[in-house]
């Protein structure tokens, strides 16, 4: 009896990698915006509803309507901004994936909407002594800001190599 090689432990995640030729870019892209899309709504849940929920009341030094988790201060920091930049990637991806896609404008109207709720549901029930925003947001446009450098240097580096291609004469190797 054959033990197959995704049960022994013997690089089953390499079956599972992303392999050109073998796998469909659209099935691929379909993939990644179902994956993008769960990890924005729970972002975004996580956001809107944070973990231990708000008080309820103004009693013993808290304010109603502020997250309770927000009394862990550096705990409540990373996870803001964390959950930011989650939230934040994800956009961005799918976005890009849905791009030239029939309702593309509408996608990016309805994303930029979801991305202003977000900021407004967290400051309101974030205090302001607790956390500073510009690490927030910071952490809400490093994703973006990244892909934009990722792009640039692909531009420049493409420029080069195409310099390269026209200087250097074909090289070949005679057996």
């Amino acid at each position: 009896m054959a033990i197959s090689r995704l049960s022994t432990g013997k690089s089953w995640y390499k079956y599972f990698q992303y392999e050109e030729g073998r796998d469909n870019p659209s099935e691929v892209r379909n993939v990644m915006l179902i994956v993008s899309t769960l990890i924005a709504a729970v972002t975004f849940q996580a956001g809107v509803n944070p973990p231990g929920g708000v008080w309820q009341d103004n009693e013993d030094g808290h304010v109603a309507g502020r997250a309770i988790y927000a009394s862990h201060s550096a705990v409540y920091d990373v996870f803001l901004i964390a959950n930011t930049l989650a939230l934040s990637a994800s956009i961005l991806v799918i976005i890009s994936l849905t791009h030239k896609f029939p309702f593309h404008f509408e996608v990016i109207v309805a994303t930029v909407a979801m991305i202003v709720t977000y900021s407004c549901a967290i400051f309101s029930v974030t205090p302001k002594e607790y956390v500073s925003f510009r690490y927030v947001m910071a952490a809400a446009a490093m994703p973006y800001v990244f892909r934009a450098l990722i792009q640039l240097f692909n531009k420049i580096f493409k420029k080069d190599r195409e310099e390269i291609k026209c200087v250097l004469p074909e090289m070949s190797v005679e057996n």
